[in-house]
């Protein structure tokens, strides 16, 4: 790969087999549907694609399997102008998978199967090394090994990339490297809370936990809160700054972040 990109996404790539019922299933139920489709999910791929669509020159570094979803989501990539010279295929395991059930509310239940996205390693990052050097931005999430998370946001520090981290889904035992390597460390509400214990249910609250985020190390917090918009901090003016959101009906959040086209 010889093209300059702006954002180098280092992340996992989901099929998602959605279906739409009126209510979730009991457990040993079967109900019937009204609706099944199969999407291009993932919480990198979606951010890649997303980046790529508002015209920044993105590049993805994941891995997918040798199958029918694995070509299918290499040809989504494609089709939105992502560069794939580093998403690799393996036959060690199969594209990660959501199996998805959405009802009449909005609400779902989700079962995914990481498969292939839990195989990018070491030896991935090298290949793209140049990538993650030389990009303006990098972004990073926790849907693919922690280790190869916090490697990728070291290396583009080390070559002053901007890096941007989010930490979903959340684990506890969150390596203080994670925050001293983020220049900006954005969370919802739930993962602010499990990363630091403290709840998080109004915007007074979201402030004093970003300054928590900023006292262990990150540039900049954005905190989301959903219909409450977010709150921003930064160590350069650690004074939090409560940005609204207009209030809209959502109809299904899980479906509105697929990337297909």
């Amino acid at each position: 790969m010889t093209e300059e990109v702006d954002i180098v996404v280092v992340g996992s790539c989901m099929t998602d087999l959605v279906s739409q019922a009126p209510r979730l299933p009991r457990a040993g139920e079967t109900i019937h549907g009204h609706k099944f489709f199969i999407g291009f999910g993932g919480k990198g791929a979606n951010q890649c694609v997303q980046a790529a669509r508002l015209g920044a020159k993105t590049a993805m570094v994941c891995k997918v399997g040798n199958d029918f979803f694995g070509n299918s989501y290499i040809q989504n990539f494609k089709d939105n102008g992502v560069s794939t010279a580093f998403v690799e295929q393996t036959s060690e395991a199969a594209t990660g998978a959501a199996s998805i059930i959405v009802n009449a509310a909005g609400e779902n239940a989700i079962v995914i199967v990481a498969g292939a996205n839990m195989l990018l390693g070491a030896e991935e990052l090298q290949r793209a090394q140049r990538a993650l050097g030389g990009a303006k931005v990098l972004v990073c999430q926790l849907e693919v090994s922690p280790d190869v998370s916090l490697q990728a946001l070291r290396t583009a520090r080390q070559n002053h990339v901007k890096t941007i981290f989010n930490p979903a889904p959340a684990i506890p035992d969150l390596h203080a490297d994670f925050y001293r390597a983020s220049d900006i460390f954005c969370c919802n509400e739930s993962e602010a809370e499990l990363l630091t214990g403290e709840g998080v249910a109004s915007v007074e609250e979201a402030g004093r936990v970003g300054r928590e985020l900023l006292r262990r190390g990150c540039a900049s917090v954005v905190i989301t809160l959903g219909p409450q918009g977010c709150v921003v901090l930064q160590n350069t003016h650690p004074e939090p700054k409560h940005v609204p959101t207009s209030q809209v009906t959502a109809r299904d959040t899980t479906i509105l972040n697929l990337n297909n086209p």
